[in-house]
């Protein structure tokens, strides 16, 4: 490839060619450099594992609806109940396996007290899957129309 030219038309005219072998010689490195790395990449040792077979657990974890209206009274998948037989019910629920799921719906203008006071009795019977259910922001109530 030639640099100089004996053309007097293009004589001054700038070199419109990409020279590809720089980039062709960069490409063949770094394919050499990952398929001689790619194998150190896996650290795997030959060991032969014993062959079990077992029974897939379908035992699903029971949901508590746990409501608490405006007025700070807790509902207990629907039944009504003071504060003293909701701790006891968690008591009760938590000597369960699998622990249940607790649903908790407070309304928004509920005291937060009701609310931290349920969540205190729940952790203290030794409940831990407590889940907040709320409506979704872009929703319009049906009285709204």
């Amino acid at each position: 490839m030639a640099f100089a030219s004996f053309d007097d038309k293009r004589g001054g005219a700038p070199l419109a060619e990409i020279n590809m072998v720089p980039l062709i010689d960069v490409m063949l490195v770094l394919l050499v450099i990952f398929i001689v790395t790619a194998p150190l990449l896996s650290h795997s040792v030959k060991v032969d594992l014993p062959k079990a077979s077992a029974q897939v657990m379908s035992v699903k974890a029971e949901k508590i609806d746990l409501s608490i209206d405006a007025d700070g009274i807790r509902y207990w998948n629907g039944a009504a109940l003071s504060r003293d037989e909701a701790a006891a019910r968690f008591m009760q629920e938590s000597a369960k396996q699998p622990q249940p799921e607790i649903h908790l719906r407070a309304d928004q203008n509920v005291p937060y007290r009701a609310v931290a006071e349920t969540l205190a009795d729940a952790s203290r019977a030794g409940l831990s899957k407590i889940g907040f259910v709320t409506d979704p922001e872009n929703k319009q109530p049906a009285s709204k129309k």
